[in-house]
């Protein structure tokens, strides 16, 4: 997704002189567990619509590698078409989903903010996505997330951004929760590393019984770097002519009354009784509720096929749908006041307790998965002298991986990155070639090192390996031989190694990473078979 160096410095020199140019409107700041507009300290209550087509039901970035979408905040003939819909909304901030950093947002952006109306962006693109069932947090996504920050950071307009949406469905995966964290946490040093304006990161939960406490506390645990600037509740329990109480609003509202941190509705406007009424916006927005949360995001702006639609979109011509008129009479007359910021002294500023891992929760508080280090993964693999031959299959990587980790566990200790027992390898954070490239260079140098124990059938490759110096040589040194130390350098280069691939420059970015962690024990018989076969590989 990049190009030539001299592309993006391009890039950013126009980035840079279309937001001079364009309203600046007052930032968004947190205290406690609420948002303020910076200058002025009025409360900030969201009036939020998502807005953005083909990302998904209930804007889930799905697992599916075949998915794709459309960027709303490249399209200003789009932009101009819908701000002024999204103004008779009184929309206040919208929700996108995936964008691409790439593209030139500062018409959109340039827009939205003359119309005085904020920006949530989620960082993950669809082929771009922490996956719950085989989670990791790696330098491809780590460079995926910290461009979309690039990209939006120098628009005053933008609030914040999610790391995660919806990542963790049910007990049996929450062990993703360590990933996302992980990527909260990060993201979160990279903004202050790169001496942006403050801007929050946070998560966007689906409402699951079974987990959602667990997910709240979990990702408002530990300590401020490590957790969530605010909260986002996927929630569509308000059908039709329900109430405070009947609808699950009311407990919701308990639960969150100590959080530290922002909560508001990241989605919500069931559509199981049509057309929708949204009776629930005056409560949310009125004394029961606006002392705890900060408004909400209605889902969603566009009609699709999920039939959550307020408008619909044909080219250039728009339909308002009963929804749209609905929701317009409900929100006409909602005024929170709340408090303002010199005034608020928050008592609720104790983080949560972390849960433990249990039949009902997988994932472990502490360590999280290290933070991606391009420059370590790209110093690796200059150091290796067998390494993964570029005409390899992506779709054969497990079977590698098998019987590698299957010959021996300690060849792949380096890579192991498991949520729920909180082991990772210094290099788990690499992609999928780069730990394919380590393991193959592990089994072949305990062999002998000869071409020959390169070779597994094809997919090795020998190389001339560098000598690891500078820089190089302090991170490796950290990492050890195994992979199995602790990286404490953060990433330098804005997180790319100089000369290195980013994200989106090869095929690496869409091979499903090897689970190291939960995948051990099927890949141990699956290499036992390929040992007791002869290691056909050889």
């Amino acid at each position: 997704m990049k190009g030539a160096l001299s592309a993006a410095f391009g890039a950013v020199a126009l980035l840079a002189s279309s937001v001079l140019a364009q309203t600046e409107l007052d930032p968004i700041v947190i205290k406690g567990s609420k948002f303020f507009f910076k200058t002025n300290g009025t409360q900030f209550y969201m009036r939020g619509v998502a807005y953005q087509q083909e990302v998904g039901t209930n804007g889930t970035i799905g697992d599916d590698d075949s998915s794709d979408y459309s960027d709303p905040l490249a399209d200003p003939a789009g932009c101009r078409r819908d701000i002024p819909l999204l103004q008779e909304l009184r929309t206040n901030i919208i929700r996108v989903y995936a964008i691409d950093p790439e593209q030139d947002h500062s018409e959109c952006m340039g827009m939205l903010a003359d119309a005085g109306i904020y920006l949530i962006a989620d960082l993950s693109q669809p082929k771009e996505s922490i996956n719950r069932d085989d989670p990791s947090w790696d330098d491809d996504l780590y460079t995926r997330y910290t461009s979309v920050v690039d990209s939006l950071a120098n628009y005053t307009n933008v609030l914040g951004f999610f790391a995660g949406n919806e990542v963790p469905n049910q007990p049996n995966n929450t062990a993703s929760s360590a990933f996302v964290k992980a990527a909260v946490r990060d993201t979160k040093a990279y903004i202050r590393q790169q001496g942006y304006r403050e801007m929050g990161v946070g998560y966007a939960t689906n409402d699951d019984a079974e987990i959602r406490e667990n997910l709240a506390d979990y990702f408002n645990c530990g300590t401020e770097d490590d957790s969530i600037d605010f909260w986002g509740y996927n929630i569509y329990s308000w059908c039709g002519d329900s109430s405070f109480s009947g609808s699950g609003y009311e407990d919701r509202t308990d639960e969150f009354e100590s959080y530290s941190v922002p909560v508001f509705f990241a989605e919500y406007g069931c559509n199981e009784v049509q057309p929708r009424e949204f009776t629930d916006v005056p409560v949310l927005y009125g004394p029961q509720m606006n002392d705890v949360w900060s408004g909400g995001i209605i889902y969603m702006y566009f009609q699709e096929e999920n039939d959550f639609g307020l408008v619909r979109v044909d080219g250039d011509d728009v339909e308002k749908l009963d929804d749209f008129d609905n929701l317009s009479s409900q929100l006409a007359d909602i005024d929170p006041t709340g408090v303002n910021m010199d005034d608020y002294n928050p008592t609720n500023t104790q983080l949560a307790a972390c849960p433990t891992v249990d039949s009902d929760w997988g994932a472990a508080s502490s360590p999280l998965p290290p933070q991606p280090n391009p420059e370590l993964c790209q110093c690796m693999m200059r150091s290796l002298s067998c390494t993964v031959d570029s005409s390899v299959d992506e779709e054969d990587y497990g079977d590698l991986f098998g019987f590698v980790c299957g010959a021996n566990e300690d060849y792949c200790a380096g890579i192991a990155h498991n949520g729920t027992t909180a082991e990772y390898g210094a290099y788990s954070m690499c992609n999928a070639t780069e730990q394919l490239a380590f393991v193959f260079n592990q089994y072949a140098s305990d062999q002998g090192g000869n071409s020959d124990a390169c070779s597994f059938d094809g997919a090795g490759a020998t190389q001339d390996a560098e000598d690891p110096s500078g820089t190089c040589e302090e991170l490796m040194d950290q990492a050890g031989a195994a992979g199995t130390g602790t990286v404490t350098s953060a990433p330098t280069n804005g997180g790319s190694a100089p000369g290195a691939t980013s994200s989106g420059a090869s095929s690496a970015l869409t091979i499903p990473t090897f689970n190291a962690g939960f995948l051990y024990i099927a890949l141990y018989a699956f290499g036992a078979v390929f040992v007791g076969a002869g290691m056909i590989f050889l």
